[in-house]
């Protein structure tokens, strides 16, 4: 676990490559890595079915939902890794919904 106050959070987010929308093959789960530290998942039609804040460590991201849920993941070869999902990166990547 990295350790994260939502200061250092935003702050690796704001300069990391990562930042943007990942998304599993049929599109059912969409991750928006906001440059601002925070995240929006949506899952199908639940546009903001969680949000909370990440940070990135190398290829390593670890996730802190509002809730108190903590999840990680990990980047490979531009592929992100997380809880049993495959995400791919979007091209174009959508505004933030404002959760």
């Amino acid at each position: 676990m990295l350790a994260g106050a939502p200061a250092a959070a935003a702050e690796t987010a704001a300069t990391h490559p990562y930042a943007g929308m990942w998304v599993t093959a049929d599109g059912r789960i969409r991750h928006h890595l906001l440059p601002n530290g925070r995240y929006e998942e949506a899952r199908g039609g639940r546009e903001c079915a969680y949000k909370g804040r990440y940070a990135v460590a190398g290829s390593h991201i670890e996730y802190w939902d509002d809730t108190g849920f903590t999840a990680d993941g990990d980047f490979i070869d531009g592929v992100l890794h997380h809880g049993g999902m495959v995400l791919h990166r979007q091209r174009e990547t959508p505004p933030a919904r404002g959760c």
